[in-house]
């Protein structure tokens, strides 16, 4: 099973060299693709000297920011291209452990589409977050699951694991949305599109290096996109990002071994 780490980065110096070395020893044969909107600080440079000395590590530069749905689309296709059979997203920052990806992967190997690396099943933890930010996460996280019918958890998250054979059947042009909406619009399409979803426990910490990408702005535009989901449901089952669909299933709180 040939394993892509898609990395998006934008002014990430002061950690992609650590992320790419941790990324590498914890997974045994998976490949790095770092797609870089050009930053201004030299992370894509700095990439390309690891790459030199590390085998697996390619770097995608794009001419300017575009978001993080875009650069992860990006990501996927060019792992598509090179016959990757898992393709994995995860932040740069060290939000999420890179030890916890064979963890992640784990579930693909029993025939699961997509595994969600969760903070909300039994064992995930938040160990930094105020209680505000907490329930404004969970509380989008519920909407989303009410309002979609999406059976999972922890819908906003952003470190993840999908089958290419899952991919190929998205139209991942149509995809619509950026930050959390597009980890919520990928849940949703990948449920439609009738993929087997498990979510492993994971502990998620704050960046301690940088400052975060996210903003109220993304988390009030991700709600917006849910709803017009939502009201779209009730007239067409199926989205058109989807190619074909099956019958769906969603596992909650599968850990590696399960």
């Amino acid at each position: 099973m040939r394993v892509l780490v898609v990395l998006p980065t934008y002014n990430e110096r002061a950690t992609i060299e650590r992320l790419l070395r941790a990324v590498k020893g914890a997974l045994e044969g998976a490949d790095v693709l770092v797609v870089d909107d050009s930053s201004p600080d030299g992370t894509a440079k700095i990439a390309h000297e690891v790459a030199e000395e590390l085998p697996g590590i390619a770097v995608l530069s794009r001419p300017a920011k575009q978001g993080l749905g875009p650069a992860y689309r990006a990501g996927f296709a060019w792992g598509l291209e090179h016959d990757y059979d898992v393709l994995v997203e995860m932040d740069s920052d060290f939000s999420h452990d890179p030890a916890a990806l064979p963890a992640l992967v784990e579930p693909l190997t029993r025939g699961y589409e997509v595994s969600i690396g969760s903070r909300y099943v039994p064992g995930g933890r938040i160990p930094d977050w105020t209680v505000p930010r907490r329930l404004l996460s969970r509380g989008g996280n519920v909407y989303a699951d009410v309002v979609l019918s999406l059976g999972v958890k922890d819908s906003t998250a952003g470190f993840r694991a999908y089958a290419a054979s899952l991919l190929r059947r998205i139209d991942m042009d149509g995809i619509q949305a950026d930050g959390y909406g597009f980890q919520i619009e990928m849940t949703y399409i990948a449920r439609c599109a009738g993929a087997r979803i498990a979510e492993v426990p994971i502990t998620f910490v704050d960046r301690v290096e940088g400052t975060s990408k996210m903003s109220m702005r993304t988390v009030t535009e991700s709600l917006r996109l849910v709803t017009l989901w939502g009201l779209q449901r009730l007239v067409a089952r199926t989205p058109d990002r989807v190619r074909s669909s099956g019958p769906s299933s969603v596992d909650g709180g599968v850990s590696s071994g399960t």
